[in-house]
């Protein structure tokens, strides 16, 4: 019965575009051989990249206006941030006035108290491989890399693991762990110091233990590293460290102050005990550092100055590897239904140990890019985002069924084999739903693949491709915000070079007039007439 969804040469190669499979997998997917793991978490990664970037590109920012007053008390100067934030500048500017005519404001409140914040847990992969992106810029592939030769080099422990604890018979071993660190030059102090103490037992919970426990250092003293493999170790076995440390204490002061209607309110943080942070000497990343002096409530202050914040709202930043990991660990949080929050709340989309493999492949398949640290999809990537959005196959409710499905498995609550017609069912519905996808060819002119020299170019409503599988060649219409025309793409493929096109719009949404060409690579690139003395892409 499968077979129908497959018998045209274009449904064939679709499916193949669209989620990255050929036509006998796809076959065998829908006929339940083989596994769907690559497309059922591939494509909601994918989704989370695209639409991240599409809200980001679409936020339009809010002008808002704050006041900030300078005042001080025993030569120890500090700035307050008004409380009230004004959508027009004028109201702002009169709060000003009036409190600048009042020459003083007065200590509204003080609130001091003791904070005491206990160390982070261990890593299991994904975690590590956010902090080395953060800190690092390592992507998670390059981190699992590292991490998997050190582990066979008996440096650390099992790194794909998804557990933040260990067991007691592995924490009975912590303390020999931290004495080899007392060798180690980066640790020795640190390590030294922690001989004899009482060893934290956050990161300690049998029952928290899965197939693996938490990343940690072993017996062995690494010798010499290469620098990025160096770095890797480091992370490990200072995250024990700070694991098994004390708590970090700080003292923090919250401050009201008012003049008039208005009020203002600063922050203070005091580390009175580094604990845990002295590990990498992490103090500076409290929220708030600013000092205060000792200040009573209705007390007056001398106003310094006072000035006018012109601010607007931010959108959500473009994902990095770093919370793309999180937000597939997390995925399971906005559904709606308790059961299958419930089902993915350890686990996401993925695993620690292919959530990289995920990512990457995206890369390799040209779905997305890198921008510094961002990730950002590609002109194809938005293409098959905007086709599957709203498909089963982009559906993380789906992999939360199916995590619950796997679990009940697991306590023997479901029979493995109605799972596995269910399978059956759900993939027949993606490979139907993607396969009546419309995609109607504009024209049937015989174009030869300029990069491959035996394909045959096929004109689409979004695209143009070379329908040799192994080519690989995707011209895609919207090139900065310009529609292209069957006789554009065909002069391009034919002549290699199109004429001036007018229209063209930059990121900054000013426009220009450029020709399109191939590069070496085949990638479509902007050409400039010679007065303007460059090419760009």
């Amino acid at each position: 019965m499968y077979d129908n969804l497959f018998r045209s040469a274009k449904a064939r190669s679709e499916a193949d575009w669209l989620i990255g499979i050929n036509a006998s997998q796809a076959l065998s997917i829908a006929a339940g051989r083989g596994t769907y793991s690559l497309g059922r978490v591939q494509t909601p990664t994918l989704a989370m990249i695209c639409s991240r970037y599409l809200e980001n590109k679409n936020f339009v920012p809010q002008k808002y206006w704050q006041l900030k007053l300078h005042t001080g008390k025993d030569s120890i100067e500090f700035s307050a941030l008004s409380e009230e934030k004004f959508d027009n500048q004028q109201p702002a500017i009169d709060k000003l006035q009036i409190i600048k005519d009042n020459g003083q404001v007065q200590v509204k409140s003080v609130d001091c108290k003791e904070v005491n914040q206990e160390p982070p847990l261990l890593y299991d992969l994904t975690t590590l491989q956010k902090e080395a992106n953060t800190k690092l810029n390592f992507s998670a592939d390059k981190t699992l890399s590292i991490a998997q030769k050190l582990y066979e080099g008996k440096l650390i422990s099992y790194p794909r693991t998804g557990s933040r604890y260990i067991s007691q018979d592995v924490f009975d071993e912590i303390p020999e762990r931290i004495s080899l660190l007392e060798t180690y030059d980066r640790f020795a102090g640190y390590a030294k110091s922690m001989n004899g103490s009482n060893l934290n037992r956050r990161s300690v919970d049998d029952k928290k233990v899965t197939d693996h426990h938490a990343l940690i250092i072993t017996e062995n003293k690494p010798g010499s590293l290469q620098a990025d493999e160096q770095a890797i170790y480091e992370l490990v076995a200072g995250r024990m460290l700070e694991a098994f440390s004390e708590k970090c204490v700080k003292e923090v002061t919250s401050i009201s102050l008012t003049s008039g209607e208005s009020i203002f309110a600063v922050k203070g943080t005091v580390i009175k005990y580094a604990g845990w942070r002295a590990v990498f000497n992490v103090q500076e990343e409290c929220e708030e550092n600013t000092v205060l002096p000792a200040l009573k409530e209705g007390e007056n202050l001398p106003l310094s100055d006072i000035e006018l914040l012109e601010k607007q709202t931010k959108p959500k930043p473009l994902h990095t590897e770093s919370s793309l990991l999180s937000a597939m660990e997390n995925a399971g949080k906005e559904l709606e239904d308790a059961e299958l929050k419930a089902s993915m709340k350890d686990s996401g989309i993925g695993t620690p140990a292919t959530r990289a493999a995920i990512i990457e492949t995206l890369f390799t398949r040209q779905y997305i890019i890198r921008e510094k640290k961002a990730l950002v999809p590609t002109e194809k990537g938005l293409a098959v985002y905007d086709v599957v959005r709203d498909k089963k196959i982009a559906d993380v409710e789906m992999t939360g069924m199916w995590e619950n499905a796997l679990s009940k498995i697991e306590s023997g609550e479901m029979n493995p084999d109605t799972f596995h017609k269910s399978t059956e069912v759900h993939a027949s519905q993606i490979i139907s739903e993607l396969l009546g996808v419309q995609f109607t060819l504009s024209t049937q002119q015989d174009l030869t693949c300029p990069k491959c020299g035996t394909g045959r170019i096929l004109l689409y409503p979004k695209v143009a491709k070379c329908d040799n599988a192994d080519c690989g060649l995707v011209i895609f219409r919207n090139k900065s915000d310009k529609q292209l025309t069957d006789k554009q793409v065909t002069e391009l493929v034919t002549a290699k070079k199109t004429g001036v096109i007018k229209g063209f719009k930059s990121k900054a949404g000013e426009p220009f007039d450029a020709s399109l060409a191939f590069d070496d690579q085949f990638n479509v690139v902007f050409v400039f007439p010679e007065k303007k003395g460059k090419s760009r892409k």
